[in-house]
């Protein structure tokens, strides 16, 4: 019987825990928790996560302020935002709404944030602590699918795990965070060979590489864990928007053989925006 990793139930139970945390905070004269998030343009996509984050953030009590700048924004300006924001102590949490317009330099703006305040877990001296095995702010995705892991009591310790996708957001801090749990842990990527070898003998699978239905089903090794990060729109006309949202992962299939499986939407997505207040409150609890 294959059981449904339900990030959606789950997600709604974790902002219940966050803001009762925050609740008895500014129940107790503390101030709340406060999240700043930095857009630059008019990005579609970006607006849609950022109204999604700042909601999560008013249902838990927790500061949320937007900084909207212009598409023209320079380096030196957009620098300069988010020093102002490293000393304000109103907030703890500072979210650089990517991608950014192409001529900015993304990683010189990254750098720039606190690494105390830095709840997405790209600073370099965060990327560094984590594959030092340090505690420190983790990026949210990975850091969802751990604590999704944890809670549907699946072991981790001695068994193998496959990471399909080498990215800095996803890929690369999910394999430090298995490594560190003591899985043995293979990372993956599209030109790795044979992959559907690597996947019948992976325990745990977790795929983000951005391909629709990449992973077929019947390369599931039976009784596995499959964790799907990936989310992607396929035409189909059939649907009643003329799409549909799928993973990485052909999902019928590999149900029928996994033991654990998340679905998608509904699976990976909602933990990610719950370990981004998670990391919020975090910041205020350590570093405030």
């Amino acid at each position: 019987m294959t059981t449904i990793l339900d990030g959606k139930q789950l997600s709604q139970q974790i902002r219940t825990e966050i803001a009762a945390s925050v609740k008895a905070m500014t129940a107790a004269g503390q101030t709340p928790p406060g999240l700043a998030v930095v857009i630059v343009g008019d990005n579609k996509a970006s607006r849609v996560y950022v109204n999604s984050k700042k909601k999560a953030c008013e249902e838990a009590g927790i500061l949320s302020r937007e900084i909207k700048l212009l598409e023209q924004t320079t380096q030196n300006e957009l620098l300069a935002e988010i020093n102002r924001l490293n000393k304000d102590p109103q907030i703890h949490g500072i979210l650089l709404q990517l991608p950014l317009p192409a001529h900015l330099d993304e990683f010189a703006a990254l750098q720039t944030i606190d690494p105390h305040k830095d709840v997405d877990g790209f600073h370099p001296v965060n990327v560094g602590y984590l594959n030092l095995g340090v505690d420190t702010f983790v990026p949210c995705t990975p850091l969802g699918v751990m604590e999704m892991l944890k809670r549907y009591n699946i072991l981790i310790e001695g068994k193998t795990a496959l990471v399909i996708g080498r990215s800095n957001i996803v890929g690369k801090p999910m394999a430090a965070l298995l490594t560190k749990a003591n899985a043995t842990v293979t990372l993956a990527h599209s030109r790795t060979r044979d992959l559907p070898a690597l996947i019948g003998n992976a325990d745990i699978l977790v795929a983000g590489l951005g391909k629709p239905e990449f992973v077929k089903g019947e390369w599931v090794k039976p009784g596995s864990v499959v964790i799907d990060v990936g989310i992607n729109s396929v035409d189909d006309p059939a649907a009643a928007k003329g799409f549909r949202l799928v993973g990485d992962v052909e999902y019928e299939p590999a149900a029928q053989r996994a033991g654990y499986i998340t679905p998608v939407p509904g699976g990976v997505g909602p933990m990610t925006i719950a370990m981004l207040l998670s990391n919020t409150l975090k910041a205020k609890q350590k570093f405030a």
